[in-house]
């Protein structure tokens, strides 16, 4: 009886060799079809990692044709916006896909002006006099009391039998006027909005708080906008009267999906729009804010201005709103592009990167790969200071930065571009009287005039450069205002063009 021939044991002491060079009649058909079902799928494995090989191969040499551009600068200086700008331009559809995202933002951008004009009038009321106009004030609110608290011992005062009767002194309480009354309304009416804002933050931070980020920032990891997008529309008709007013640690942050935090704060700011409006141009606030010593951030005057559409019901925010909203990121934010030239598409990798002091270590790691970097600095902040550092001038702050960045020897030969940005906002402060010299001693009695400031600004950041240029690179300068869609789209062009020549002549393919 004939026995089928087996592989020897991984114990047997027969010869593999000869094993395998025995006659093919004496391999059975089960151990023939085995046999060549192992080759065939040894084959196809084998066919599938060459083919994997030669993608990897046409990934890399493809890869090695892309741009890599990071976007720096100070915190606050535009870097964001301008990343929205490339959005628009190479890829609106992602724009479109997150513009209902950039509700939460807005709604958080109202919110926390409100809260800040009331806290300035609270700490300081209502003072016309053009003498203390440029008083400093100061930071303790410790001796202060509140509207509120001020309106009720006036009340008390006007029931009292002796009230009518009794002359004014000095010791006696402060006279309440009309328009601090209207005030305390005012806020009372408004804290719902006012509560939001902690709501609101939570949503967009995911819960993370940055330690040295300043005055309590709030800040975004990249994708934020799907979080801040999430529905349940299940849930969408809950009542949420008490979302406004939670604790961002409280149940709510943990059980409350986005959407309806949302929704909520949606339903307070359309009941709260006429008062919102009522403080914003109250004369109390517009004479302080004239007279700079109620300073909000560029944004807020744009949104407050807008209430009533922001407000609507059926609100979607539009583009110029997105551009105009604010909300800090932290790290590094990688956006692909695929950016047409001459009948062909390269892609771009434009890294967005959070500008806080605390966060610029962050950069390091992408500085080997880059080919280009846009620096945008703010000449309109001369007279604003750091967050992370009162005794530091932000324009003190972008040279120091663009020195590091000059300087930096993994940086030598990379494309160069400065954005000279927040022109319009220069132009208006320039326009309302805002002295350069009070807050750049160096500037002296040059004329206070758009033209001059700007010249004088640029002559530094060029000088800059010059001082650490030893390879004689050029540096391509801009005045901007990144939320002007026309001219930044004309401007972003230029770039373009400019890397793409300067990167071809690195390659040698030109």
């Amino acid at each position: 009886m004939l026995h089928a021939r087996r592989p020897p044991s991984v114990y047997s002491q027969e010869d593999p060799l000869s094993f395998a060079l025995r006659p093919p009649d004496a391999e059975s058909d089960l151990d023939r079809r085995a046999r060549l079902q192992n080759e065939a799928d040894a084959k196809r494995i084998s066919d599938i990692i060459d083919e994997q090989l030669k993608v990897d191969r046409r990934n890399f040499e493809k890869s090695k044709q892309d741009v890599r551009l990071l976007l720096l600068g100070q915190a606050e200086s535009g870097k964001s916006t301008l990343q929205k700008q490339f959005q628009l331009m190479y890829s609106p559809d992602t724009l479109d896909q997150e513009r209902t995202s950039w509700r939460t933002v807005i709604y958080f951008n109202i919110a926390r002006s409100v809260r800040r004009v009331l806290e300035f009038l609270d700490a300081h009321g209502d003072i016309f006099d053009e003498d203390v106009a440029e008083t400093p004030i100061p930071d303790s609110m410790s001796s202060q009391r509140t509207l509120e608290d001020l309106v009720h011992q006036s009340d008390a005062d006007d029931h009292s039998p002796q009230s009518s009767s009794r002359p004014y002194s000095s010791s006696a309480s402060p006279i309440i006027t009309e328009a601090q009354r209207q005030i305390a309304t005012l806020r009372l009416r408004l804290s719902p909005l006012v509560a939001a804002e902690s709501t609101l933050a939570d949503r967009l931070s995911g819960g993370v708080r940055v330690s040295g980020s300043g005055k309590g920032g709030v800040y975004v990891r990249h994708g934020w906008q799907l979080r801040s997008a999430a529905r349940n529309p299940s849930s969408a008709g809950r009542s949420l009267s008490s979302v406004a007013v939670a604790s961002p640690v409280t149940e709510s942050a943990n059980t409350l999906n986005v959407y309806e935090v949302v929704e909520e704060v949606g339903r307070i700011l359309d009941a709260s729009k006429e008062d919102v409006k009522t403080l914003w141009r109250s004369e109390v606030v517009q004479k302080m804010i004239k007279r700079r010593r109620l300073r909000l951030e560029e944004w807020a005057e744009f949104f407050l201005s807008a209430i009533d559409r922001v407000a609507a019901r059926d609100y979607v925010p539009s583009t110029d709103d997105i551009l105009h909203a604010r909300i800090q990121t932290m790290g590094v934010s990688e956006h692909l592009f695929e950016v047409p030239l001459h009948g062909r598409s390269v892609t771009w990798h434009l890294y967005d990167v959070g500008g806080a002091r605390g966060q610029r270590h962050t950069w390091v790691p992408y500085f080997d790969e880059a080919n280009a970097i846009i620096f945008v600095a703010p000449i309109s902040a001369f007279d604003q200071y750091l967050e992370e550092d009162p005794r530091t001038n932000r324009i003190d702050d972008s040279l120091q930065l663009f020195t590091a960045i000059c300087s930096n020897q993994l940086l030598k030969n990379l494309h160069l571009v400065l954005f000279l940005n927040k022109t319009d906002i220069l132009q208006n402060k320039l326009a309302n009287g805002v002295r350069v010299r009070k807050y750049i001693t160096s500037y002296g009695n040059r004329p206070n005039d758009y033209e001059s400031v700007v010249n004088y600004f640029r002559a530094h950041f060029l000088q800059v450069h010059r001082k650490n240029n030893e390879k004689k690179r050029v540096l391509y300068s801009h005045l901007t205002n990144v939320v002007d869609i026309k001219a930044t789209r004309s401007i972003i062009a230029n770039v373009r063009d400019s890397i793409f020549r300067d990167y071809l002549k690195s390659a040698a393919l030109v």
